[in-house]
């Protein structure tokens, strides 16, 4: 691929020009989100005469485009990315470093929050993509459930968290069914069981790459995280198996909001319950092993959210920069954020109101006490695929009736640990 040799950032040269973006779901549905972003992209048409076509593009289907568009060069000219892929899309050369003219044409680096900023690639170079929204994961529980099973503060620990989940895990209506399960989850979601492996394993003094960078999916501290995250399903009966089967966050929105899970763990799921009228919850820290543990034992969320690129070999450099400049500007970044119930990544931002709730408070100091990047390694994003791949295959066994043993666990992460270093 071909880079621009030169930026081009003034309206004058952009203007009347067409580019692509591909942008990730953070709507309910695809529609959300093309009404969200089509009339934020409008402004920006208005403002510099460059239009937009847009794509919004499922969860399941954008890191293999991402990399299909990478392999052929035929790609949008700027894209939205989870930005936990920050790093292994740098290491295909095929994203516009944000350095120089580049970084000046959008605005520098001083106006973005420096947690959100430091996502954008490997530490030491220039990232090849800067913050869009940000994202910390909180444990939402339904507040009238909780006051019927007598729970009067969310849990704090694991042992309390499933303890409370057990109590929330009932028949409703005495058919002698479970209707209503303590938690539920997106248990074919890759990228959410890889968050979860994350975390949990942190929690439990492992790690999924040593300090050289070796990966270590298969680690003691590992597999008890993971464990734990499995028998919610297989052993402690708290989810309903079928959630197996639930691919997003919309669906654990959906599964929560119809009252038949009493809490979930989410990054930003406010659009998705208020598209369906449901108040009744309030968020709280993601429980740790240890109450009041710091450091990484202390972990309840990577440090979360979506960034943008720009292709290298984009025929309209400059046109792409004024989009992620707007995009990145104070007042995008309240509109957006405010649709998406996010938080913004550009510190002036955070003036709004809108800003001060309960919610985005607690994710704020979660980001700022108790969250970790995801590895900064190039195979970031194969990692996920394969350890949230086997987290998923060991939730459909426990859905199935199956006996998910520590072996089991151990067996799995041992087999996608074998395929990392088989391809590097």
């Amino acid at each position: 691929m071909t880079a621009c040799s030169s930026s081009s950032g003034s309206s004058s040269s952009s203007s009347g020009k067409t580019i692509t973006y591909w942008a990730s779901n953070q709507a309910p549905t695809i529609q959300g989100d093309q009404t969200i972003l089509k009339a934020e992209l409008a402004k920006f048409t208005a403002q510099t005469g460059v239009k937009v076509n847009i794509e919004v593009i499922p969860w399941t289907n954008l890191y293999n485009r991402i990399l299909t568009a990478v392999s052929s060069g035929e790609g949008p000219d700027v894209l939205s990315i989870g930005n936990t892929w920050a790093t292994s899309l740098q290491s295909s050369g095929a994203f516009v470093p944000f350095e120089g003219d580049a970084l000046k044409a959008i605005g520098g680096k001083d106006k973005f929050v420096a947690s959100s900023y430091a996502t954008g690639g490997a530490v030491g170079k220039a990232p090849t993509s800067v913050p869009l929204y940000g994202l910390a994961y909180s444990m939402y529980y339904n507040t009238k459930m909780f006051a019927a099973a007598g729970i009067a503060t969310p849990p704090t620990t694991w042992d309390e968290f499933v303890a409370d989940a057990k109590k929330l895990t009932i028949d409703t209506n005495g058919d002698g069914k479970i209707d209503q399960y303590g938690v539920t989850m997106a248990g074919s979601s890759v990228s959410n069981n890889a968050h979860q492996a994350f975390v949990r394993g942190l929690q439990n003094g492992g790690a999924l790459y040593d300090k050289s960078g070796k990966p270590t999916f298969a680690s003691a501290g590992e597999v008890k995280g993971i464990k734990e995250w499995v028998d919610l399903m297989g052993v402690d009966k708290v989810v309903n198996p079928s959630d197996a089967e639930s691919v997003n966050g919309s669906d654990m929105a959906a599964t929560f909001a119809e009252g038949k899970a009493a809490m979930f763990f989410d990054q930003a799921p406010g659009s998705s319950l208020s598209a369906r009228n449901f108040t009744d919850y309030k968020a709280a820290p993601v429980p740790m092993e240890t109450a009041g543990a710091t450091g990484l034992l202390g972990t309840q969320s990577h440090v979360a959210g979506i960034n943008l690129s720009i292709f290298k070999n984009t025929k309209n450099l400059g046109a792409s920069e004024q989009l992620v400049k707007y995009m990145t500007s104070v007042t995008a970044q309240k509109s957006l954020n405010k649709s998406y119930a996010s938080l913004p990544v550009v510190t002036a931002a955070y003036d709004d109101p809108a800003f001060k709730s309960e919610e985005i408070t607690l994710k704020q100091e979660t980001l700022k006490d108790h969250a970790q990047p995801m590895p900064l390694q190039s195979s970031e994003g194969q990692m996920e695929t394969l350890v949230g791949t086997a987290i998923k295959n060991l939730l459909a066994k426990a859905a199935q009736g199956q006996n998910v043993s520590d072996a089991d666990v151990k067996s799995a992460l041992e087999d996608a640990n074998s395929q990392m270093t088989a391809s590097q």
